[in-house]
């Protein structure tokens, strides 16, 4: 097996990188083309959702109870059986819904389709006495590995370092083998050490993609800037990483851990690990001037391992190799240019700041409040548009600081800027149902999605912070700082397993 990858890794570094710029930036002129023809208009909003999880073992045959919950890896036959899709490492499940039109039955769709599959998708893996888990990152190492042992096993093939738990992704392996690798495959999170020869350490985090097709591709960057102003505040509500695996700190206190740690770690470690000192491509995005702009962006991107590109006769063939470079154009906010056919082209947002959270209520409330905000926003002309970028960058970054308590500076609907977070969610969540009410819903159905958020707000409490408090009480009770970490993520994965599929984070708080 590792002979087969280490051949195909071989064959992506023969790429010529100049010919593959090339190809990227005439690819780029097909689409704008093509943006100039009005072939990306489809004159509906259309949603999506990608949505990741990990697996652990469900405790059924430990004889221990330090044995539960551990990372596991799933066998690739079991992918396939559930039908989700491969991830970075072999812990990793991925779901893709079905894009549907943003109204009440597309919603509807969206999530019965997630509970239909997950719900098979758990029994399947029951069988195999493992859990599928919606969170943001992993504390419990596999059973009999420390963390680090398992983020950093790699072997040699023949000079091509292979990373033993990483699913056969040819460009993540490839990343570590080129001309340029990554300079540094480590994370930078306070008091976090860990380096690695691969980027498996990102491997670590799982989140969901609200996707939001626009109807007209040139308004693109008007709903682009809007997204890049409510993501820092929609994280603040949904960040749900604060801890590590225990094994991976240094030696600081646990007082000093607490004190210090973020609220989202999850963007700290796709940033550390990904990002070069010549290359930052994961990063909050600049503002978009025009559509035209972000064809030109994805082109121009720093290129760290090129593909070969085979081309068909689909319509997206056209311009394969910048949809091939669109894969390692990471923003938390990006644009994307798609379709099998003319019929089909799209243009959408990708949303990508929001981790993997407790329930599939939870994430479907983020989903249907980032469409609802797509559509109430550029509709209404609310004014947070004017906020500076650099303020909405702040907002973003303090946001995976402190969370809820990062003091979130809005323009609300009047105008006036606030920090009052009473004040901010209320105009957020109020332009979320209103978005959600223009394309269909009643009243109650807008507000039944959003509510989740609205407790959220409310009580002040995310995830992030409830996993803190479970830490700080066990702590408090005189566990050592990894017992706490421990017992922590088992109350959490026992709670989901009562409330993943049919309650909320509110039935938590």
């Amino acid at each position: 097996m590792s002979d087969e990858l280490a051949d195909r890794v071989r064959d992506v570094l023969a790429v010529d990188a100049e010919e593959y710029q090339a190809q990227a930036e005439a690819d780029a002129e097909v689409v704008k083309s093509e943006l100039a023809a009005g072939t990306f208009d489809n004159h509906q909003s259309i949603v999506g959702l990608e949505y990741e999880f990990y697996a652990v073992a469900d405790g059924r045959w430990a004889s221990e109870e330090t044995e539960n919950n551990g990372l596991m890896r799933v066998p690739r036959r079991l992918l396939e059986l559930i039908g989700f899709e491969k991830e970075l490492g072999l812990h990793n499940a991925e779901m893709t819904t079905s894009p549907q039109p943003l109204n009440p039955h597309g919603l509807r769709a969206q999530e019965s389709e997630v509970l239909a599959r997950l719900t098979a998708a758990l029994q399947c893996t029951s069988s195999e006495g493992m859990r599928l888990v919606s969170d943001a990152l992993w504390t419990i190492p596999p059973q009999g590995e420390t963390a680090r042992e398992y983020l950093t096993d790699s072997i040699s093939d023949g000079g091509i370092r292979i990373a033993t738990n990483m699913t056969d992704a040819v460009r993540y392996h490839a990343m570590a083998n080129g001309e340029h690798p990554v300079e540094q495959m480590s994370i930078d999170a306070p008091h976090v050490e860990l380096s690695a020869d691969t980027v498996m350490p990102e491997s670590l985090i799982t989140s969901i993609q609200p996707h939001y097709q626009v109807a007209h591709a040139a308004d693109l960057p008007l709903y682009f800037n809007y997204a890049l102003r409510v993501a820092g505040p929609l994280l603040a509500l949904g960040v749900n990483s604060p801890f590590f695996p225990p094994d991976l700190y240094d030696d600081a206190g646990p007082a000093e851990i607490l004190a210090d740690a973020h609220m989202e770690n999850r963007i700290a470690v796709f940033e550390s690990v990904l990002n070069g000192e010549d290359a930052k491509k994961v990063r909050f995005p600049d503002d978009l001037p025009d559509v035209e702009t972000a064809v030109d962006r994805v082109a121009a991107d720093a290129t760290i391992v090129p593909m070969p590109v085979p081309r068909g006769d689909r319509f997206d063939d056209s311009f394969a190799t910048l949809r091939r470079k669109h894969g390692t154009f990471w923003r938390w906010v990006r644009p994307v240019f798609d379709g099998a056919t003319k019929s089909s082209a799209n243009a959408r947002i990708e949303f990508r700041p929001i981790a993997a959270q407790p329930t599939v209520q939870d994430s479907m409330a983020f989903q249907a409040a980032f469409a609802g905000l797509m559509e109430s926003l550029p509709k209404r002309e609310h004014p947070v548009i004017n906020q500076e970028w650099a303020t909405a960058r702040e907002n973003f970054y303090a946001a995976m600081r402190d969370g809820f308590e990062s003091e979130q500076r809005w323009v609300a609907n009047d105008g006036h800027e606030t920090t009052d977070p009473v004040e901010v969610y209320d105009d957020i969540l109020a332009h979320a149902v209103d978005g959600l009410k223009s394309a269909g819903c009643s009243e109650a159905e807008a507000d039944r999605y959003v509510a989740p958020l609205r407790v959220r707000a409310a009580a002040g409490q995310t995830p992030a912070g409830w996993k803190v408090d479970r830490v700080r009480e066990r702590l408090d009770d005189g566990a050592d700082f990894e017992t706490a970490v421990y017992e922590m993520q088992r109350d959490y994965i026992e709670r989901q397993t009562e409330t993943l599929l049919e309650g909320s984070f509110a039935d938590w708080v």
